[in-house]
């Protein structure tokens, strides 16, 4: 059910768009400011919004880093951390939290979060993430401390070591009892989820953030291409991998996933029988997986007040029902891939080769968004005339780590999830839609198509032009309405809180401060465009007055 939008956003936007901001980077070169004023003066808070939006992704994105760094760190323990409960203060059992919980989710929410019951209870700074966000930008800041330079040489290794992990990851999880249970999962169409318009939000979300559209790094990193680089070739290539390493990692997460259901699946059944066994006195083997529903049925019929008593403790065992517990974002980095590796043969193997991918992963990312920052304020004539690139990045990476540290707090993830969720998604439509109207009818679709001859040779053919003139604007203009109906609909925005009494999330509300945070992380970078204009606009005034 995901695949087709998915697959129809690439088409409609992904290639399109990611064709257009490398070209625009090519041509104007200057970053995302400098690009989008040349184009026209009152664009200039494009280029702002593209730059507030990487700056409140790299506050919050590098925290990922982080974790991966401490469960790195805790990958070399035999057994796992993860995968055995902890004993409780007088040692006399286990903690009573982990056992209303399954392990990972302890390690996760107890041990690595330490997380509070709401956003309310703030709590305090935890160190050790502390200490891990701090290294996380530090290797940051070494990777981008001269510029392009070091950047381009670190996105070799970053890039090329993940496929090596993955091919790993993808021989051993096909190898996995289950592995098939999740592959078939994942390729039978849903066709209702295409009824649902938060299934087309994901898969733009999904492409926007896989090829980096609107946050300005594409912008910024084709303004160092040659000027005669066929940027049009390179969309293509590159919209074309992204996709196929993103259904390539969607297998081998699958395969994991129906692995880890399946487990799961046949513990339950092995504990339902075995409580069977036990309270009816029934010879070993006269109860199996395969007759196991004919002799609930039998029992309850034969023993009803027996089988009423135990029935609370009876759980209906269902495989579809483990598959369709999917996890995303950080729960599915952390929580589902940890529980599925201590189940594997020498799981901290496979427990350091996942987390230094999601570290190569996580710092790539990290190296585009910074660039998406840097590249406008080493390009600003006043900034670089005082300070080397050396001290802007390390004035950057600071301001991002201290901040950060807010990320660290027991409330922490609560905070994570605002971000995640608000800092972006509304403001990318925008940026992008605004870029689309503004190559088309501002600066001209003719007048492009004669930049792109001069760059590449030749003009772009009637695809490119339908996608950019009506295709991508129309279809953006459509998630915007299917966002704000969502937003309508839903009323007021709620979030996940972990309730340690009962070893679950719980849906809670956000308070009044929180909703007034999510506004100011939309408003920040969505009124800049207006804004830019504005300005503009008053100070041309004032020049003719004068």
């Amino acid at each position: 059910g995901f695949l087709i939008p998915y697959f129809i956003m690439l088409i409609a936007e992904g290639m399109p768009l990611l064709y257009l901001e490398l070209a625009v980077g090519q041509r104007m070169r200057q970053g995302s400011i400098g690009a989008w004023k040349i184009i026209s003066p009152y664009l200039c808070g494009v280029g702002v919004a593209s730059v507030i939006v990487s700056f409140f992704l790299s506050m919050y994105y590098n925290v990922i880093n982080a974790w991966a760094f401490w469960y790195l760190f805790h990958s070399f323990q035999e057994p796992l951390p993860w995968a055995t409960c902890p004993l409780n203060s007088n040692r006399t059992g286990y903690e009573e939290e982990c056992e209303k919980t399954s392990t990972t989710q302890y390690f996760w929410y107890r041990q690595t979060l330490n997380i509070s019951p709401s956003l309310e209870a703030s709590g305090s700074v935890q160190w050790e993430q502390a200490l891990c966000l701090t290294l996380a930008w530090l290797v940051v800041y070494l990777c981008i401390l001269r510029g392009t330079e070091s950047t381009g040489k670190v996105v070799y290794v970053t890039a090329s070591l993940p496929y090596c992990v993955l091919i790993i990851y993808l021989i051993r999880g096909l190898t996995l009892h289950g592995a098939v249970n999740g592959l078939v999962y994942m390729f039978t169409p849903k066709l209702e989820q295409l009824s649902n318009p938060k299934t087309w939000i994901s898969a733009a979300t999904q492409i926007f953030f896989s090829l980096g559209l609107g946050f300005g790094s594409l912008i910024a990193f084709a303004s160092y291409n040659e000027p005669s680089n066929n940027c049009e070739r390179h969309a293509i290539i590159v919209s074309l991998i992204n996709s196929t390493t993103s259904i390539f990692a969607s297998i081998v997460t699958f395969s994991i996933y129906g692995f880890k259901a399946t487990f799961n699946y046949e513990s339950c059944i092995s504990k339902v029988i075995l409580l069977l066994m036990n309270t009816f006195d029934l010879e070993e083997g006269s109860l199996t997986a395969d007759n196991l529903s004919e002799m609930k049925d039998y029992l309850m019929a034969t023993h009803p007040q027996e089988y009423a008593q135990l029935s609370p403790q009876l759980k209906n065992c269902s495989l579809e029902a483990e598959l369709d517990t999917a996890v995303q974002g950080t729960g599915l980095a952390f929580i589902i891939y940890s529980e599925a590796i201590k189940n594997m043969e020498v799981p901290q193997l496979y427990s350091v080769l996942y987390f230094v991918m999601l570290l190569m992963l996580g710092i790539g990312s990290m190296l585009g968004n910074t660039a998406a920052i840097l590249t406008p304020l080493t390009d600003s004539r006043v900034i670089a005339a005082r300070f080397p690139k050396e001290v802007i990045s390390g004035v950057v990476c600071l301001i991002n780590c201290v901040i950060g540290l807010i990320f660290t707090m027991e409330a922490g993830n609560y905070w994570f999830d605002i971000f995640n969720d608000y800092a972006a998604t509304l403001s990318l439509l925008l940026i992008v839609l605004v870029e689309t109207i503004a190559v088309c009818y501002i600066y001209g679709i003719r007048r492009f198509e004669k930049d792109l001859h001069t760059m590449i040779g030749r003009k772009p053919n009637w695809y490119w032009k339908v996608m950019w003139a009506f295709a991508s604007p129309l279809l953006i203009i459509s998630l915007f309405i299917f966002y704000l109906t969502d937003y309508i609909l839903t009323g007021t925005l709620q979030y996940q809180a972990w309730d340690a009494t009962q070893g679950q999330l719980v849906t809670k509300d956000y308070p009044g401060y929180a909703l007034a945070v999510i506004g100011l992380l939309v408003a920040a970078s969505t009124m800049c465009i207006p804004l830019g204009a504005l300005v503009t606009f008053i100070r041309k005034r004032l020049k003719r007055e004068s």
